[in-house]
């Protein structure tokens, strides 16, 4: 039997979202943020990196496109994902005992762009 390619694809999607956040967390430390937690899973959703910012947690989504024929990465931060991101940060907040406001961004990677949009929603 030969590999079932929907594997063999969701291998691949899983590669590029891994290298796209590393990109991503690099990217974020050379802009003055600090990783501090990476593939944070929650019931309903998955933090892709937990940063400090000086006094600020920021949760920041990374989207990552080998090319642009399924449009800019950050598009794909619709309303669903943004509602999980939601309920991911008030269990990452009672998990982690954070007073503090949280808020979001999302770095956008597309091959050797990467594009940091804070405050995205």
């Amino acid at each position: 039997m030969g590999a079932d390619p929907r594997s063999a694809g969701a291998q691949h999607r899983r590669r590029l979202g891994r290298a796209g956040e590393a990109a991503a967390a690099s990217f974020l430390e050379r802009l003055g943020y600090r990783v501090i937690g990476a593939g944070f899973l929650a019931r309903r959703g998955e933090l892709d990196l937990i940063c400090r910012h000086g006094e600020r947690l920021v949760l920041v989504e990374v989207k990552t496109r080998s090319s642009a024929a399924l449009g800019a990465p950050a598009e794909a931060v619709d309303a669903r994902k943004r509602r999980a991101l939601g309920a991911a940060a008030a269990e990452y907040r009672a998990l982690a005992g954070w007073q503090g406001p949280i808020e979001f961004a999302v770095v956008s990677v597309q091959g050797d762009e990467l594009e940091l949009i804070e405050d995205p929603f």
